[in-house]
Formats: C-alpha cells, structure tokens, sequence
C-alpha cells in the first residue's frame, strides 16, 4: 500500500453532558458537524472509556460523531459501579442517548468488545442503524476468553504472561477468571488495585503487533485499571449477559443481514483472534471483512487505521 489514510485532525465537542440512568452519570459528547451524518462510537473493554482521538476516525465536516463512556469508566460515574451494568443496560443506553439527541438512525462503529456491543445494539435496534463499522471482532465465548485468559496467547507474551500470573496463587491458576474475580470481590483494597493493574497490563501488552510500553503503562494508570479489570472481569464471568455463547454471531445474524456492514480484523491479532470475525463473515457474507496483513488488536495500527477511515469515508458518501 503506498498511502496510508491518517487520523482526521483533532476536533473538539461542541456539545457534552451527561443522562441519569439506573444510579450511573453517563457521559457523552458531540463533535464535528451539528448538521452532518450521525455515528456513535462504541469504545472497548469493557470498562475502556472513550478518547479524544477516536473522535478522528471519522471526517469532522461530514459526520455528527456522538462518542459516551459505558457505565462505570471513562468520564461516566460511579466509576467502577458494577451494578446495573449488563449489555443489556448498554444497549438500552445507545438507544436513549440516540432518541435524547433526535437522532432517527446513525453509524455504528465499534471495535473489539465495542463491536460485540454493536452487534448486540443493532440486532435488538435494526430500525436504528444506518451501517456497521466493526474491528477486532469479540463474541465472549469460552474459547475466545480461554485463548487470552488461560492459555494461548501466553505462548506468544510469555513475559507479560508472567506479570499477569504473579497476583493468583499456583494452586488457583487453572481458572485465572475466577481467581481475579475473587479478588476483585474481596475486601483487600490493596490486592484488588494491584490485581486490577496487572490484568489491565496484560491487554495494554498484546494489543499492538509491536510491544509498545507506552501503551502498557497507559493501562496500567491507576484509576482507568481499576474500573476497566472489575468491568470486564464481571462481564466475563457472567459470559456477556448472553442467552447462549453463539447467541451474537449466530442466531441474531439475520436481523441486521441487509445492514451495510465493514469488518476490519488484524491478522496477528492476540486479543481477539482473527478466527472469530472469520466465523462472524462465513454466517454473514453480505458483510464485507477486510484483513489487515500485517496488523494486531489497536485500532491505531497503520493499516487498521486506514481501512477505518477507508470505511467511514466511504459510508459517508450515504448521507
């Protein structure tokens, strides 16, 4: 590829606040063009939160970009709140900020657990969505967390499996979800912040292609660690909220069929391996998935990035 589209320039909100739902403050903002195509931005983890710089995926003189942190993250409080917090919380969330802003139908674009919560929203709103972007593609199933929270990706980061390793006692290693889940529900502050750190760690150091420090000591700030491992921890231990493991990538498929709808996955992704959104495009082939050779997990890897914006460029032409 001789050009690699970029990130759009820094935009700022020109509109933010926060809706009261069920205990939780959850914030969100509007950026680019108050008149333009709506897209809402649904981030990762869970527990992720969103960032100023997933504002630029998206052209800010085409697109109304409405971006929110999930309940219990980001700028949204309680933060680390857990109760009251299901997919099926989030989902309704979508919807009611979309009714708030007067918003008939918009793009969603989400990656990793933001792509499995697109496909929760869109399969129970199908009347609410324009297109799909979707990247990093994440189902929760047994085998996809068994491959990145008990053994697999470990073969590939032995050195940062070991850090994930060290806050679990030997004799509680052989199911590492329920062994941090219990620490995350016990009364040791001091050994759930740690846990917290390490868990967050481990995902920061495999989601580039490339390991890139910056990114593992970004998730291991404090205050983002604690919310995002406790969030996430929850969501996996009770499997999504999900009727059944295929529930997404199976039997909701033929309700968002005709949605416009671009799959962008990394080759050499280790969170969420690519035989996941393989699956995903063989039971929806009217959706088109696009593999980036040479990439991991982020979305800030150059070629992702690029087939991002390739994307929301050319759906933006669907105004």
């Amino acid at each position: 590829m001789d050009q690699f589209l970029t990130l759009y320039p820094s935009c700022e909100p020109f509109d933010h606040g926060f809706i009261e739902r069920d205990g939780h403050q959850i914030y969100y903002e509007q950026c680019g063009n108050p008149a333009g195509k709506p897209a809402v931005f649904l981030h990762g983890g869970p527990g992720g939160g969103g960032s100023t710089q997933v504002r630029r995926f998206f052209n800010p003189e085409i697109y109304r970009i409405v971006i929110f942190d999930q309940r219990g993250c980001g700028r949204s409080t309680p933060h680390g709140l857990l109760e009251n917090n299901t997919t099926w919380d989030l989902v309704k969330d979508i919807e009611e900020l979309k009714k708030m802003l007067k918003i008939s139908k918009w793009l969603v674009f989400g990656g990793s657990w933001g792509s499995t919560l697109s496909l929760a929203y869109s399969q129970t709103y199908p009347n609410s969505v324009s297109e799909m972007v979707l990247r990093g593609i994440f189902m929760l199933r047994e085998k996809e967390l068994s491959w990145f929270y008990q053994y697999g990706a470990s073969n590939i980061y032995p050195e940062a499996w070991q850090y994930f390793l060290e806050p679990i006692q030997e004799e509680d290693r052989g199911d590492l979800i329920s062994a941090y889940h219990k620490i995350f529900n016990g009364v040791d502050e001091d050994k759930k912040l740690k846990a917290a750190i390490a868990w967050s760690r481990w995902e920061g150091s495999t989601s580039s292609l490339a390991y890139k420090p910056e990114m593992a000591d970004s998730f291991s700030d404090p205050k983002f660690a604690l919310a995002f491992a406790l969030i996430e921890n929850h969501y996996f231990v009770n499997k999504g909220f999900l009727e059944h493991e295929n529930q997404l990538i199976e039997s909701g498929i033929d309700t968002i069929r005709s949605i416009p709808t671009i799959i962008v996955q990394g080759r050499y992704d280790m969170v969420c391996p690519m035989t996941t959104a393989w699956e995903l495009s063989q039971n929806w082939p009217e959706a088109k998935l696009v593999v980036a050779p040479s990439s991991g997990h982020t979305a800030f890897e150059k070629e992702i990035t690029h087939e991002l914006i390739k994307a929301t460029d050319l759906f933006g032409l669907n105004v």
